[in-house]
């Protein structure tokens, strides 16, 4: 299993996306405000997610 790291993006949890703000030791919180859809969601800003529940589709090193 691959961790995220800070500014990565992520997906999880039906096509949600996010940016990584912080990585903790079992999840990261994530800032949902990178969706285009964001407002039309009713989401809250920032998220919890844990390492298991999420897949990287931009990373720093790509």
């Amino acid at each position: 299993m691959k961790i995220a790291e800070v500014g990565n993006i992520i997906e999880f949890k039906d096509g949600l996306q996010g940016i990584v703000e912080k990585v903790n030791e079992n999840s990261v919180i994530v800032d949902l405000t990178y969706m285009e859809n964001f407002d039309e969601l009713e989401l809250e800003e920032k998220t919890v997610i844990n390492h298991k529940r999420y897949t990287i589709i931009h990373g720093s090193d790509e």
